[in-house]
């Protein structure tokens, strides 16, 4: 098992992220750092980690991530995607636990676009009637 990589890729909104799970100690480092110099808050570590928690794989793996576009959450939500699409190549047996709590599913709400006519996606110029 030395030397084994299970690489995916995970989308969300604008933000691309290629994850590699190589067997370690459970340092995930996110574009050549680590990951609270990258994601500051908490809160993106934590959703990051979630598949690792529910699989219970935490600090069996070292994450290599490279991430690209959207804000830093679309950023930790196309981890997450990542790291569960990686975690199925490692072991096809996680599948219900990681579909039950919703980790395998790829969040396809975008940004709506802007309408000809409107001042936004939907918010209207001011209205007058004269």
């Amino acid at each position: 098992m030395k030397g084994t990589v299970f690489a995916a890729t995970g989308r969300r909104k604008e933000s691309v992220a290629r994850v590699r799970l190589v067997p370690g100690t459970g340092n995930i480092i996110v574009n050549k750092k680590p990951i609270l110099e990258y994601f500051k808050r908490e809160t993106l570590k934590m959703i990051i980690e979630q598949p690792l928690e529910a699989t219970e794989t935490m600090g069996k793996f070292d994450i290599y991530a490279n991430v690209d576009g959207g804000g830093l959450s679309g950023q930790a939500g196309a981890m997450r995607l990542g790291i569960a699409r990686a975690l199925l190549k490692f072991d096809e047996d996680l599948r219900p636990i990681l579909k039950k709590n919703g980790f395998l599913t790829r969040d396809p709400r975008m940004k709506e676009r802007k309408k000809y006519g409107l001042a936004g996606a939907r918010k209207r110029f001011q209205f007058s009637k004269r």
